[in-house]
């Protein structure tokens, strides 16, 4: 699952589902895109295996492209990864160290702890359109972005700490910080910018949303088929720092591992690289000569309980059914091996990571004592889950291990859009187990805690416990470490918070796991996996 922030008010229904990539965009696209939109289909090879320079490079992505895809608002991941290929932040960052470096600005500011930043554009940007970017476009984007009467995803990510932007003259302008945070200008890369003059027209973002995109980056979108494939290709007006290398791309979506998997093997394989690899077919994979390779990180199996349903208003019965489950059982036989139990919210490479002081060893004895403890028997649970393949998987090891400490367990994996339906329209239910990954967003901490945890925060109108004393001074504490200047104070604020959130266990990680991708080496050169869904091609090209 994907979603939320710091300090985002209440949405409606359906900007939630809008934004959180769970709203399937069967509608057709704006009137200019539909008209390029009879491209392949994903059931069509496109040529990638030929040779010359214009063959298609062919992707499968095992998410789901009818997200949404206006990039203020996606937490689609694979909406998120083709935006990376055609919009542009001020500053992007590396996919994998996650360094900024400079995209349609000139240059990194050199002060990183200044309270004014200011940038100039890079001569000659033009847009998708052949129109040319200006600080217009850079204005327009974050207006929008900290418009207090306009909520979107993006909003989390900035208002805390951007006071505002302020155009200088077409080619320059300055953002303008509430106080020093160095953090910031990785996360400019998630305010692509977008062109006024498409995206100011009346119903221009919802149009966005279901899938027209125009940018300033490498590749152009030239067709777009929701719940079967979109379509690239190099932009000639491009004059940024990654060139595109491939002529044309097309990229599937295949959420369901089996053919996924299919589409990349064996000697008629249509495709020469493939995200999401099911950990089963890794052998397999590479026996074919392919190259498979994991990225650990934020990836997540979690437990979200609905605090305002008895008994898991009582900590003791949300930590007992921590406690209770197998999580060494749940990488070996679920993960393969390509896995952690988690021992902070934060994975362990992350560099603000310390041990909490609360982990969820196995320890049945315990959860059946806690339980007691809190009078609780004869219990019986039914765990909404999202059907993710690796989720799914991981279920019956929850079942077998809350059965066995008495716990009647009920497994209903659902589509993830009809869980997060039944969520934001505030159903009853009592655990979700889903899957997360915030390092789409980047790797800071500050913002990994925002997304999940907040006084106006989606996740935690879920969990219904925002209104909990605890949670109200762990929200105190979270904003203070927002605002500390010093790197080492801000960490210690940070760990010690998650302390809280573990010891808590409202929604926090089970395991940790890897996500593999696969290609073709004999085709391609300079992939690396990311340790989040999607793929990123900037620097990738053919062998």
């Amino acid at each position: 699952m994907r979603d939320v922030t710091h300090d985002v008010p209440a949405l409606h229904r359906r900007s939630f589902l809008k934004y959180t990539g769970a709203l399937g965009a069967a509608a057709a696209v704006s009137a200019s895109l539909s008209a390029c939109s009879s491209g392949p289909e994903s059931t069509n090879d496109t040529g990638g295996g030929g040779g010359g320079a214009n063959r298609t490079l062919t992707a499968v992505i095992g998410y789901g492209n009818d997200g949404s895809w206006d990039p203020t608002q996606t937490a689609s991941a694979f909406c998120m990864a083709a935006n990376n290929h055609i919009y542009e932040g001020l500053l992007d960052t590396d996919p994998i160290s996650r360094e900024p470096y400079a995209a349609l600005a000139t240059e990194v500011p050199k002060d990183p702890n200044s309270t004014s930043w200011k940038f100039t554009l890079r001569a000659g940007a033009k847009f998708h359109d052949g129109k040319p970017v200006t600080a217009d476009d850079v204005v327009f984007v974050f207006d929008r972005i900290l418009d207090p009467d306009t909520q979107t995803l993006a909003k989390g990510f900035f208002a805390s700490w951007l006071k505002e932007v302020r155009k200088i003259d077409a080619q320059n302008v300055e953002l303008v910080l509430k106080f020093p945070f160095p953090d910031g200008l990785s996360r400019l890369t998630l305010a692509k910018i977008m062109p006024k003059h498409v995206f100011s027209r009346p119903g221009a973002w919802d149009d966005a949303i279901k899938g027209k995109a125009i940018g300033s980056g490498p590749y152009r979108q030239t067709a777009h088929h929701p719940k079967s494939n979109t379509t690239f290709e190099a932009f000639d007006g491009y004059n940024g720092p990654r060139k595109p290398a491939f002529a044309k791309m097309n990229w599937l979506t295949i959420v369901d591992a089996a053919p996924r998997v299919a589409k990349i093997s064996g000697s008629s394989a249509g495709a020469q690289i493939a995200d999401n690899i099911p950990y089963a077919n890794i052998g397999q994979l590479e026996s074919s000569g392919l190259t498979v390779a994991g990225g650990a990180g934020m990836n997540n199996l979690f437990l979200m309980f609905n605090t305002q349903h008895k008994p898991f208003d009582d900590v003791r019965v949300r930590q007992a059914l921590r406690y209770a489950i197998d999580t060494e059982k749940m990488v070996e036989v679920a993960l393969k091996g390509h896995g952690k139990p988690s021992s902070s919210f934060l994975d362990e490479s992350n560099p603000s990571y310390r041990r909490a002081k609360t982990v969820y060893d196995y320890d049945p004895d315990k959860a059946k004592a806690l339980l007691r403890e809190a009078g609780v028997s004869g219990l019986s649970i039914d765990i909404l889950a999202v059907n993710v393949s690796w989720i799914v998987d991981c279920l019956p090891t929850i079942k077998s291990s809350w059965d066995a400490i008495g716990v009647k367990t009920t497994l209903s994996p659902q589509e993830t859009t009809a869980v997060f339906t039944k969520l934001d329209q505030k159903q009853d239910y009592q655990v979700v187990a889903a899957a997360s990954n915030p390092n789409q967003f980047g790797l800071d901490a500050d913002l990994i805690m925002h997304y999940n945890y907040g006084p106006e925060n989606l996740w935690m109108q879920y969990t219904r416990w925002a209104s909990d004393p605890v949670a109200k001074q762990l929200f105190k504490d979270m904003d203070r470490a927002t605002r500390e200047p010093d790197p080492e104070k801000k960490k210690a604020i940070v760990q010690d918070y998650i302390d809280v959130v573990a010891e808590q266990a409202v929604l926090y990680p089970v395991v940790h796991n890897e996500l593999m991708t696969a290609w073709d080496p004999k085709r391609l050169s300079g992939i690396r996996a990311q340790p989040y869904p999607g793929i990123n091609l900037l620097q990738a090209k053919w062998a």
